[in-house]
């Protein structure tokens, strides 16, 4: 503006993206052509009150309006197609917060914009202004607190309100609403259908049932005789296998008759004499009839000769020096 610069305090875009308006700290507002970028379509000097900040800038969704809501406690509506003068000023909307909205219904009919207050000095609203004749029509008491930001969602038809005090509201038309907030609402419970009917039920007890009856304890022996019966538990061994072996096992003897007669019938070859009385049985024969040995030494050695038995003591005498054992004795 005259070659200065200015700073935005808010800017919003229309439907189609084709127009840009801004409100600047010099209390103007400034339409801009997407494709023209140069200069301003659209430009009112003192849109508000010298001092205030413009805290939000609205398109109507038909893109034919502009509201703006100032920080001199007013809520204008600009038309497009004369933007020298407003169509209509409301007062009496107190604002502390630089980014109070306004925002349009999704038909276009209503106008919409929070107030706020003091601390412990009532309460904030949401106030509702018809578009056409700009009456205030309806408000809604919000809390204790200014009401701050507020958007009317154009599809779920549902309207968000923020306050200063951190709390969010949702407001929806049961009817009216899609999805949004109706997917949060507790559902009503449903009735129960009332049957009167007579019955006798029967009253089991779980701890009567095998099932759920606790083991008590038992002594070692008791428990031992309880489980002799069952073989796993008493780990008794496997049966001897009549018959051929199957399963890894060898059959036992007497199967067939081979084995049976060489179990019964054949000799049994297994010697437990002494061998020494065995072979002195044939000695007064071998010495009347000599066969073997004593032909053999007949001529040279016809009288045995046989080593003399030498005690151990002998045997030691009769080593050599080099063999006897050494001792060593300590004094």
């Amino acid at each position: 503006m005259q070659g200065k610069k200015v700073i935005p305090t808010t800017c919003t875009y229309n439907r189609d993206g084709s127009l840009i308006a801004a409100a600047c700290q010099n209390e103007s507002i400034q339409v801009w052509d997407r494709n023209l970028t140069v200069r301003p379509k659209f430009h009112y000097k003192q849109a508000h009150d010298p001092g205030t900040d413009t805290s939000c800038v609205a398109f109507s969704y038909d893109g034919t309006a502009l509201a703006s809501r100032g920080g001199d406690d007013t809520l204008k509506l600009w038309a497009m197609r004369q933007f020298n003068k407003p169509l209509f000023s409301a007062s009496g909307l107190p604002t502390m917060f630089p980014m109070t909205d306004c925002c349009f219904s999704p038909d276009d009919k209503l106008i919409v914009t929070g107030t706020s207050v003091q601390r412990g000095c009532g309460g904030g609203k949401l106030v509702f202004f018809e578009r056409r004749t700009f009456q205030r029509v309806y408000e809604i008491d919000i809390t204790d607190a200014s009401v701050v930001r507020c958007l009317w969602h154009p599809k779920l038809n549902q309207i968000m309100v923020g306050t200063g005090n951190g709390l969010a509201k949702v407001y929806y038309d049961p009817n009216k609403s899609q999805r949004g907030a109706k997917l949060c609402v507790v559902k009503t419970q449903r009735k129960a259908k009332q049957a009167e009917t007579l019955t006798q039920a029967h009253i089991i007890t779980p701890h009567a049932l095998p099932l759920f009856r606790e083991r008590r304890q038992r002594s070692a022996r008791k428990q031992l005789e309880k489980d002799r019966p069952d073989p796993l538990k008493s780990h008794k061994p496997e049966p001897p296998v009549a018959g051929p072996g199957r399963g890894g096992r060898v059959g036992s003897h007497g199967g067939t008759l081979s084995s049976y007669i060489l179990k019964n019938i054949a000799l049994d070859k297994t010697d437990d004499g002494n061998p020494r009385e065995a072979i002195r049985r044939h000695a007064k024969a071998a010495e009347d009839n000599p066969h073997w040995v004593s032909p053999a030494y007949s001529k040279t050695q016809p009288k045995a000769m046989f080593a003399q038995v030498e005690s151990d003591d002998e045997e030691a005498k009769n080593e050599p020096e080099w063999k006897k054992r050494k001792i060593l004795r300590i004094s």
